[in-house]
């Protein structure tokens, strides 16, 4: 039976999600340099038009429709049987197409946290060849095998409440492998400073506010569990953003804007799986240790490697996808939430172990995946632009525009 207050909250929620992408785009714009702003921009606002119209076409039947345990098929294309009745499996109190179009908005901003790896190299229409492949063939099997009705990984109790498998892990461990294969940016000797940090604050409230409904709607109805996702979020963020600022006052001997929000943006992202499943106080844990983790991958671990995730999709989001998926099979609660399970600091052990099965299989997935279509694209139609396109700008040379007219 529907339920008005649970399908406002979740329309509302959706609507919180679709402006992350937006959010998104001026973090990330904020951090390029000011002749790749725009191309940013574009990318993001392309893949939130492009990928609503493949997931109401075909997306959101391969990722949700009943079918086997690795994809959903084509029952639901076109949206085809997705009416305004509830669908049990996925949710009792609201319209199926409510359901579909919250989805939607996952499905959009998963690919968009790629942007960050190959951020001012690649061109245009490989992207857009890009975003639609990965979108098709990694984000809707694995979103499947997670959520969907009868997916394996989902059957065998994994558990991923916003995302932390499904979101962060699938979008880092692409963005890993594309700034590998894409190579570094030309001509930098070291990595420029972000050319608009006021963009990245503002990018990241957009972020974090929207995160509310990423989060807090993936219990899709107006009950407990929603109020605790909600301050879970908000906890983990907070812990999170304080703790980046300590770490890089002690290292660097200032604590600097863009740490406060890359470690906020660290903490939501690991609180992504756990946030209907783990409890206030256990929050706080997370975000402690997310900031921690990614610190490391970022401030160390990249310059080890040296490898150029120009906006450090994989050092945050793959990084805080993976340990907050691992971190649910320690902190979860099933008094926090009846339908998850026990983790490891409640005696149980196996579900630390079915997270890091579900972890493992997603992340050795979407490396190989996501490297043949890189490569496939890379064959048929070229994926870096040229050098002398790279010097000037894809601003001038994707989109024939520039962010700003003014010459300091």
């Amino acid at each position: 039976m529907i339920n008005s207050a649970d399908t406002l909250f979740v329309l509302v929620s959706a609507a919180l999600v679709m402006l992350m992408t937006p959010g998104l785009a001026l973090f990330y714009g904020g951090m390029v340099r000011r002749k790749n702003v725009l191309s940013v921009l574009m990318q993001c606002f392309l893949a939130l038009c492009l990928l609503s119209v493949q997931w109401m076409l075909f997306g959101y039947s391969l990722s949700f429709a009943p079918s086997n345990g690795f994809w959903g098929g084509f029952a639901w294309m076109g949206l085809n049987g997705v009416g305004m009745e509830p669908f049990a499996d996925y949710s009792a109190t609201i319209p199926h197409q409510a359901f579909m179009i919250f989805q939607c908005m996952f499905a959009v901003i998963t690919p968009a946290l790629i942007i960050g790896a190959f951020a001012e190299r690649m061109k245009f229409s490989s992207f857009i060849v890009f975003t639609l492949l990965w979108a098709t063939f990694v984000y809707a099997p694995i979103c499947h095998w997670v959520w969907g009705s009868g997916g394996w990984l989902k059957q065998m109790g994994v558990l991923d409440f916003a995302g932390g498998i499904v979101v962060h892990t699938s979008a880092g461990i692409a963005a890993l492998i594309t700034a590998v294969v894409i190579g570094k940016r030309k001509g930098l000797e070291h990595i420029p400073s972000p050319h608009n940090l006021t963009f990245v604050a503002i990018g990241t409230g957009l972020l974090w506010f929207g995160w509310f409904g990423f989060n807090a709607g993936s219990a899709l109805a107006v009950n407990g569990v929603a109020v605790n996702a909600f301050i879970t979020t908000n906890m983990s963020a907070a812990a999170a953003g304080l703790c980046w600022a300590i770490l890089e006052w002690i290292r660097n001997g200032k604590p600097t804007v863009f740490g406060i929000v890359t470690g906020s943006i660290a903490g939501l992202a690991t609180i992504t799986p756990g946030a209907g499943f783990v409890s206030p106080m256990s929050a706080l844990a997370i975000g402690v240790l997310a900031s921690i983790v990614c610190f490391i991958a970022v401030a160390i671990i990249k310059p080890k490697f040296n490898y150029d995730d120009s906006l450090d999709a994989f050092g945050v989001h793959g990084i805080g996808g993976i340990l907050g998926t691992l971190l649910v099979g320690v902190f979860a609660s099933k008094a926090i939430n009846p339908a998850g399970a026990d983790g490891l600091f409640l005696g149980n052990l196996h579900q630390l172990y079915v997270q890091l099965i579900g972890v493992g299989v997603v992340v050795l997935y979407t490396a190989v995946a996501t490297w043949i279509i890189y490569k496939f694209i890379d064959i048929f139609w070229g994926v870096r632009v040229k050098e002398t396109e790279e010097y000037i700008g894809l601003d001038l040379t994707q989109h024939r525009e520039r962010a700003y007219t003014i010459i300091e």
